[in-house]
């Protein structure tokens, strides 16, 4: 098996905190998810997300006006600056102070950066590498608070400063060395969340305070330069939204559109300068925290930290062209259908279903408390979840609802779930009784409790017809729920048991505990074959609260969730650390391992504590800034977007000691290998993070000669030797080449080059057509060609005779099965869609045939 994975996509995530920006073409839209950057293509209906992360969690976004260019800050000042098309870092700075606006200039030559008190104005960085390609121009002062907004006039000359002092001041980038001053606009009670030109010579300015105050400055223009020399005040509006603060705010200069986000949930358009309320709209009673409108201004982008959510609203027809919506808290638990379908449950009782452009597009809230266990049926079309209220329920993926609840006669919570192979039974291991309870899946019918550990149930699996649990009396359990004796053999462990995953041939089954340890089991021998220590594996990081270092802080490190790749001969663990590992089972050794996050926000990822944050009584910084997040968050209390915010008395000088905070910890709550084993999964506080093969184009040729060129295999195509051209581009091993020869040969003559192909070709032509059948519309083609290779090397797809490479053709034949399956099921709904028309079309056409007749008869009786 490849063990090259590389991070391909995140999902669970969809909008953190900061703001939102569109594509120069809006068409895209840019949204923070931790300490990455997702991009959600709104036309496609794509996402993905940038590989490279910051040091802490992203808070500000700034885009190039030609979209080439993002610039990512995190919360402490870091920022990346990284090439869109690409997907690649250039440079690196850090601020030095808390960043909370940043924009590029029109003409992108310029960057203003708010930090603290001032506006720092920096040269565009180019697309080369340099030493230092950041350059500072100036640095503007002169506010007596956090300046909180920057925006840029539209010939890249001037810009505002927006901060809590109230008020707003307009720079010159440069200025002339005298005469010039700075104009300050004032007139707010309230800070000034938002200031922007307008008119068609720049001439207008329009400031918003917290309050919902806007005020309307008209500046008076040098004639020879055109700077701003004096400003007078030419009008006040304010919002008619009760109650409710403004949070945010979004400009759209061309159309003269305000759009406003509010603290209640509330978001409103408004045009300018006539002040004519167009629009407004709910998203749900927590704070709007981040809006932007694109291009052509019929778009809004909005997004809602608290609930993790980001809306695109077209506005002109009143219509969703986004709405996506994480976990709103941490995932508990994932599950990966045969079909591709990625299911995710959290401690938010909601389970989402994720296609593969990762886009949540169902989501069931049937439960009532944290999802404990998900998994699919075979088939794929039914998906089993249990929870901690006490239910284990069977969601219907053709109809996308919830069929069959199964409960126990007394309430219970249930920590795990397995389901048989043939969808017969469903089993659930209680927390509080330390009970198995089997139903049957048809009926609902509770068939049976077994009764035997000692702690609660852990985890569980069917291997066969045998039930194999977990749990922490240190017992693995194998019950033969299928005959009448229900049999049952107790394998001890020196720890408690966390979870266990069966091999696919249900002849092993690997067990992990609380020590660390990976014991492998031989079911029918009942003996021990294997035991891999992950101790050292999964040691590392330290969490703020540890009184030990990372070294010595390994022993409460252990994995919480085991998966078998398709072959059997590799295992994916996770569990309570920043590390993923895949290990070769027969082996007992690591093959890779894979560091899930590298956001310092997080705790448990710092191998070292900062000394520096260190005071001489040996108490943390971190510690009582934490305390005290009420009083320091200035931002987020001011906006009423701060948690559960305390209603602090006048002139206390700390928080709330007795109130709950939460720190989030880097753990894998879950890991799952693909169908097709080219991908696999982790459930961590920052998403679903998923890793795949790097499918790069590498020039890998084999059984190469001098003869066989480009050149060669256009000439053999021109001359419609079909055969040949085919067999130098697989020896090229140039998918490009390929391509050109495999849709170059008649349908006709399909089955007669594949029947002469030789065997050893035959792998990567089934590894080709895996890939083009995911992207290509000759829906027949492709099939004419799968059926040719089944007709005529089943043989060697079996992986007979030590055929080279058998495990990628599996992998690949998977693919397929996946490609056809949704083909067959996406044309027989047109097809079944085509032929009702048609039912109703002629059934109109007879009704419209009778009532003519009946027109008819009607006027001859007149006659």
């Amino acid at each position: 098996m490849k063990s090259d994975f590389q991070f391909a996509n995140l999902c669970g995530t969809v909008y953190r905190q900061g703001n939102v920006v569109f594509s120069p073409d809006g068409n895209a839209v840019y949204s923070p998810v931790g300490n990455r950057v997702s991009c959600f293509d709104l036309v496609h209906a794509q996402s993905f997300t940038f590989p490279f992360e910051n040091r802490k969690t992203i808070a500000t976004l700034a885009l190039s006006p030609s979209g080439t260019l993002l610039l990512a800050i995190d919360e402490d000042g870091h920022a990346t600056l990284a090439n869109t098309n690409r997907r690649v870092v250039l440079a690196s700075h850090h601020f030095k102070d808390k960043v909370r606006s940043a924009a590029f200039s029109p003409d992108g030559k310029w960057i203003v950066v708010a930090t603290g008190k001032n506006a720092q104005v920096w040269k565009t960085p180019g697309f080369h590498r340099e030493f230092a390609p950041f350059i500072l121009h100036r640095v503007f002062t002169g506010h007596f608070d956090d300046v909180v907004h920057v925006a840029w006039r539209a010939d890249s000359r001037v810009f505002l400063t927006c901060a809590r002092d109230m008020t707003t001041r307009v720079f010159a980038v440069t200025a002339p060395s005298s005469g010039y001053q700075v104009i300050t606009l004032g007139g707010h009670r309230h800070p000034v969340i938002g200031a922007y030109f307008a008119g068609a010579d720049q001439s207008t300015v329009y400031s918003i305070s917290r309050d919902g105050t806007v005020l309307t400055w008209k500046l008076h223009l040098d004639a020879e330069t055109t700077l701003p020399t004096r400003a007078e005040a030419a009008g006040k509006h304010f919002f008619a939204v009760p109650g409710a603060k403004a949070v945010t705010t979004a400009w759209h200069a061309t159309r003269g559109l305000l759009v406003v986000g509010f603290s209640t949930g509330v978001f409103g358009l408004w045009e300018l300068p006539s002040f004519s309320h167009v629009h407004t709209l709910s998203l749900g009673q927590h704070p709007v925290t981040a809006a932007a409108i694109n291009m052509s201004g019929e778009w809004l982008a909005l997004g809602s930290a608290a609930l993790g959510q980001l809306v695109v609203w077209e506005w002109p027809s009143e219509s969703y062209v986004l709405k996506q919506q994480g976990h709103a808290y941490d995932l508990t638990s994932v599950a990966w259908s045969p079909a591709g379908v990625i299911a995710t449950g959290g401690d938010d009782a909601k389970i989402k279903l994720w296609n593969d452009n990762g886009f949540a597009y169902v989501t069931f809230d049937q439960h009532a408390g944290p999802i404990s266990g998900l998994q699919f049926a075979r088939h794929g079309r039914v998906l089993f979840s249990s929870s901690l209220d006490g239910t284990v329920r069977a969601f219907d993926l053709t109809r996308y609802r919830s069929f069959k609840t199964y409960t126990t006669p007394s309430p219970m919570q249930f920590a795990c779930l397995a389901v048989d192979e043939g969808c017969d039974l469903v089993c659930a291991g209680a927390v509080d009784k330390f009970d198995v309870h089997v139903w049957a899946v048809q009926t609902g019918k509770l068939l049976e409790t077994l009764a035997g550990h000692t702690a609660p149930v852990s985890c569980m699996a069917f291997a066969g017809t045998q039930l194999v649990t977990g749990s922490w009396d240190r017992t693995v359990r194998v019950w033969n729920v299928f005959e009448r004796t229900l049999a049952m053999e107790a394998f001890q462990h020196q720890s408690e048991v966390l979870a266990l995953a069966v091999r696919g041939d249900a002849q092993h089954v690997a067990v992990a505990t609380l020590d660390g340890l990976i014991s492998v089991w031989h079911l029918r021998d009942s003996k021990q074959v294997a035991v891999i220590d992950g101790r050292r594996d999964i040691k590392g990081g330290r969490k703020v609260t540890d009184l030990v270092n990372a070294h010595n802080a390994g022993a409460g490190k252990c994995f919480t969730s085991l998966c078998y790749t398709a072959d059997g001969e590799y295992l994916l663990a996770g569990g309570r650390s920043k590390y993923v590992c895949i290990y070769h089972v027969a082996s007992a050794t690591l093959v890779r391992r894979f560091q899930v996050s590298h956001n310092m926000a997080l705790d448990g990822i710092v191998e070292e504590l900062n000394s520096r944050r260190m005071t001489e009584a040996g108490t943390n910084l971190d510690v009582l800034e934490r305390l005290t997040r009420h009083d320091t968050d200035r931002d987020a209390r001011e906006a009423g977007t701060l948690a559960s915010a305390s209603q602090l008395l006048p002139g206390a000088q700390r928080g709330d000691l007795a109130e709950r905070t939460t720190h989030p910890e880097i753990r894998t709550s879950g890991v799952r290998f693909s169908p097709t084993g080219r991908a696999w999964c982790a459930a961590s506080p920052e998403g679903l993070l998923i890793y795949a093969l790097d499918d790069r184009v590498l020039f890998d040729p084999f059984d190469l000669d001098v003869d066989i060129t480009p050149t060669a295999i256009a000439d053999a195509v021109q001359a419609r030797e079909y055969a040949t051209a085919l067999l130098m581009a697989l020896r090229l091993s140039e998918p490009a080449l390929i391509l050109v020869a495999l849709e170059a040969v008649p349908p006709a003559r399909i089955d007669l080059i594949v029947k002469d192909l030789p065997r050893k070709y035959v792998p990567p032509l089934v590894q080709f057509v895996a890939k083009y059948a995911q992207k290509s519309k000759h829906v027949e083609f492709v099939l004419m060609w799968v059926a040719a290779v089944v007709r005529y090397h089943a043989r060697e797809l079996r992986g007979e005779n030590g055929v080279v490479g058998a495990g990628d053709v599996a992998a690949a034949l998977r693919l397929l099965k996946k490609v056809v399956t949704q083909w067959s099921a996406d044309l027989g709904k047109v097809a079944d869609e085509n032929a009702w028309t048609m039912q109703f079309l002629l059934a109109a056409k007879r009704d419209l045939d009778l009532d003519g007749a009946a027109a008819g008869m009607e006027v001859d009786a007149d006659v």
